[in-house]
């Protein structure tokens, strides 16, 4: 999902169904520094994006919920509320009917609504796209009739919309960050706990920028190596008779796997525990040398990625290695692998030299020119105070060839 300019859900909403909405609603999208797979139940130290998905809304008596995206340059698609079931709806739709499904289910759904969809966050990117897409649909059938949900339900309805409803296994993560994030912090999320604690994270006040570097190379996860990592991790944990890896406390308990490739899979997984609790250490005591020694791990953190999980790709791996040679102090993949972005820690004197170094790095491999992203730690969903672009100007995120 993407569009020159900051999203305008509540001009595309008069467009499609010939009035003015109720109300638009926020989601953002998210960069994940490190941790993970959020599946195994560890941790992961996300930080919450300026960019994401709006949704704006209106009541509907019938029964029946109509959906259009501005990105899907399609006719609404109109639902019969109760018909909703698991593998009915296919495609971009899936996921907000799915967020219907889910609260139906759960007793949350008032009645329908027509909604329109409109986004800054690309698709398949890695930036957790589909997360802000049902977090923002969640926060508009919920916020159109006024029903109260616990913010951490909230996330997890949508995930379930996004496991069950549209058939994708992903953790809790993205939903989570999408409607817990806190303007100058990144989240220290316990997946098993569900609990997620603000860490301050200003890289600005440590003369750096957290710098989103877009290789544009497009995933799905519904595509089949993504649940394969994941069936990897739940084959190693039951090998070594644990819940999950998050319980696994010695990267020597994994000499008790037979394979080599498992052993590497689930290396990945336990070291990783570790280095993001490290790296949340060293932002609680803030100051410059901390940031810059956080960054740090974020280096190791994708050459492990790389190396021992196998979800990596070339244009990733290329920005990292371009990214550092030209001054970052870290940089590392994010998001759900195979395609998407890399997340680099740059001084901020040097982020014109990381940018060219990168794109120069592109050229000579005759790949298309990566886009960029400066990204401020910034607050969670949340509706919007007008149905206008000048509450989304505040959104604005710098975005260059």
């Amino acid at each position: 999902m993407n569009r020159a300019g900051p999203p305008d859900a509540g001009g595309w909403f008069a467009r499609q169904y010939g009035r003015e909405p109720d109300g638009v609603w926020f989601a953002p999208g998210r960069v994940n520094l490190m941790g993970g797979p959020d599946y195994t139940e560890t941790f992961v130290l996300p930080v919450t994006l300026g960019a994401g998905v709006c949704a704006a809304a209106s009541r509907r008596g019938d029964g029946r919920i109509a959906l259009v995206s501005r990105q899907a340059h399609e006719e609404p698609i109109v639902l019969k509320i109760d018909a909703l079931e698991p593998g009915s709806v296919d495609g971009w739709a899936a996921y907000p009917a799915g967020v219907a499904w889910a609260l139906r289910e759960a007793g949350y759904l008032s009645g329908g609504a027509d909604v329109a969809i409109d986004a800054d966050l690309p698709a398949g990117a890695g930036l957790s796209s589909s997360a802000a897409l049902e977090c923002a649909v969640a926060l508009a059938l919920t916020g159109l009739y006024r029903v109260p949900v616990p913010r951490r339900e909230l996330a997890a309805l949508a995930r379930r919309a996004e496991n069950v409803f549209a058939g994708v296994p992903t953790g809790i993560m993205d939903q989570t960050a999408s409607l817990l994030g806190r303007a100058g912090h990144a989240l220290l999320l316990d997946c098993r706990a569900g609990t997620a604690e603000p860490v301050p994270f200003d890289p600005a006040a440590a003369g750096l920028t957290l710098l989103v570097i877009d290789t544009r190379v497009r995933h799905a996860l519904g595509d089949g190596r993504y649940a394969e990592r994941r069936r990897a991790c739940e084959a190693g944990a039951a090998a070594l008779g644990v819940r999950s890896l998050r319980d696994v406390t010695d990267g020597r308990e994994l000499d008790r796997l037979d394979e080599l490739s498992l052993r590497r899979v689930c290396g990945h997984v336990v070291a990783e525990k570790h280095r993001v609790l490290r790296a949340a250490g060293l932002l609680r005591a803030g100051g410059r040398e901390q940031v810059t020694a956080m960054g740090e791990l974020l280096t190791v953190s994708h050459c492990s990625l790389r190396d021992q999980f196998g979800m990596s790709w070339p244009e990733a791996d290329e920005a990292v290695a371009a990214a550092v040679e030209a001054g970052a102090v870290g940089a590392r993949m994010t998001g759900g692998g195979f395609g998407g972005c890399v997340v680099a820690l740059v001084p901020a004197d040097r982020v014109g030299e990381v940018r060219g170094a990168v794109t120069e790095r592109f050229a000579r491999r005759g790949w298309p020119a990566p886009c960029y992203l400066d990204v401020v730690p910034s607050d969670g969903g949340r509706r919007l105070a007008r149905p206008t672009t000048g509450e989304t100007e505040q959104r604005r995120h710098t975005r260059s060839r």
